[in-house]
């Protein structure tokens, strides 16, 4: 029998609308399911599952992203959100849930980064993101440089910088000026984000690279990290934020044969 884990987020499956939907799929193939509404329940909910459905936006399925990319187990979101791009179904396509139980899908892996901050030689905070780290200001712009390996790519004064995976370019760094990049490949994009300077421009990478953004000579200015929208942590004159490509990875089921090119269209362009 199969196992699946409903995750759920209430506040965008109103009335828990779509995931009732699925629940009921479930019964007619007799599958063993389980709901969580919080992603701390999903390392232990979801050992030996075949898979995690996420009833939410984009931001649900980073949450569950983090929270399973340890175990290998797939996901596959179910828009619930607003524009959902990183959903494969929406509400309305529950029924292709017949075709992931029956094993017609496809799973895509996506590049995941490690994000570490380092003050005075010691590591004092670590983490790891699907979209992107983002070092900025708070109210007013920083002084900030960005390295590669330990060789300069830039410095400016700006609002911040994103350093996104190809899954996160879709989001705050595309917003920020970014390219859109395949998902499905591997590189480090790195986006200023409102330079006072027309020599800052974004930089696509070597998912081999060490980035380092640091910030120097804040003064009474404030800078912050943000973790795929996490909560900020507060950095300190002379901190480096280095970000490199983790052995985690974020599995994703396909069973649409939409296309990224189709999704980016649909989602950005006709959308509006």
């Amino acid at each position: 029998m199969e196992k699946v884990v409903f995750f759920v987020n209430p506040s965008r499956d109103k009335g828990a609308a779509a995931s009732l939907r699925a629940m009921e799929l479930m019964r007619e193939f007799e599958a063993e399911f389980s709901v969580a509404t919080d992603a701390a329940q999903l390392p232990e909910m979801a050992r030996g599952a075949r898979m995690v459905v996420v009833f939410g936006g984009d931001g649900t399925i980073l949450h569950a992203a983090r929270a399973v990319a340890g175990l290998g187990i797939p996901l596959l979101g179910v828009n619930a959100g607003n524009l959902g791009f990183m959903a494969e179904l929406e509400a309305t396509q529950l029924g292709v849930l017949r075709e992931a139980l029956a094993g017609m899908d496809e799973v895509e892996s996506r590049m995941m980064v490690d994000v570490t901050v380092t003050r005075g030689g010691e590591v004092i905070d670590c983490g790891f993101a699907l979209n992107e780290a983002v070092v900025g200001g708070v109210a007013r712009v920083i002084p900030i440089e960005v390295y590669g390996d330990g060789c300069r790519i830039m410095g400016f004064d700006g609002d911040g910088v994103i350093v996104s995976t190809p899954t996160g370019s879709t989001a705050y760094s595309m917003s920020a000026g970014g390219p859109i990049v395949e998902p499905t490949s591997r590189s480090l994009i790195v986006t200023p984000v409102c330079p006072h300077t027309l020599t800052a421009r974004p930089y696509v990478l070597s998912p081999e690279r060490r980035v380092e953004v640091r910030v120097r000579g804040l003064g009474n200015k404030t800078a912050y990290l943000s973790v795929d929208g996490g909560e900020s942590f507060t950095l300190q004159d002379g901190d480096i934020v280095t970000v490199t490509r983790s052995q985690l990875v974020t599995k994703l089921l396909r069973v649409t044969g939409e296309s990224f090119y189709d999704k980016v269209n649909k989602k950005f362009v006709e959308g509006l």
